[in-house]
């Protein structure tokens, strides 16, 4: 994100609060884009379930939900970057969009930033792309575009400040310390929604 608000013009950047419309603008395209995605996740997600038969699947993506938010927290940590391989997936789909994100250089105007964003949403990212694998898990359409706008929105504070703050961002982010305890409270999150979920799963059997 700060690279991105360094390549805006001048005449953009000059004032605070054109950078932060554009900025802002950027980031909401980009959630618009993890929503479709979350969306086509969801609704293959279902298929699944319905394949499987509904009880008996949702248990076993519900544990292949978490192991995924495992693995994001080791990854994080520095302890697992072979997730990084993940983002191989997406390169034929940023492939299609570069010679788009091209034509909108330079972004100078509103529309441009939106549109901007929503191609940048589809940049091959490991983090995003296991965060929307385990929106399969979601049980719907909808439920897997929500995940998906909850992370985003869950990003949104850092991204908008990296737009402003771009060296103290980086330098925050790429602290070993930060990400570690990051990673490890992603894990310990992760693993406490297994009794969080046993529980309401118990709730709900014995009011059928």
């Amino acid at each position: 994100m700060g690279a991105l608000s360094l390549s805006l013009p001048v005449e953009v950047r000059s004032k605070r609060s054109r950078l932060f419309l554009f900025v802002s603008l950027m980031n909401i395209g980009r959630i618009i884009s993890y929503m479709a995605a979350g969306l086509i996740a969801g609704a293959f997600g279902l298929e699944i379930l319905k394949a499987l038969g509904l009880d008996n699947a949702h248990q076993i993506l519900k544990y292949v939900g978490v192991i995924f938010m495992v693995a994001i927290g080791f990854y994080l940590a520095g302890w697992f970057p072979q997730m990084a391989r993940v983002e191989k997936f997406g390169q034929p789909v940023w492939k299609v969009l570069q010679p788009v994100v091209r034509k909108m250089m330079p972004i100078n105007s509103p529309g441009r930033a939106l549109i901007y964003g929503m191609a940048w949403g589809w940049l091959p990212c490991g983090l995003v792309y296991v965060v929307l694998l385990s929106t399969i898990t979601a049980g719907s359409a909808v439920q897997g575009a929500s995940m998906m706008l909850a992370f985003g929105l869950g990003t949104l504070p850092t991204m908008v400040s990296a737009g402003f703050m771009a060296s103290w961002i980086r330098r925050f982010a790429s602290s070993v310390q930060t990400r570690r305890i990051i990673g490890i409270l992603i894990v310990i999150m992760a693993i406490a929604s297994l009794y969080l979920g046993a529980g309401y799963d118990e709730h709900h059997h014995h009011q059928h």
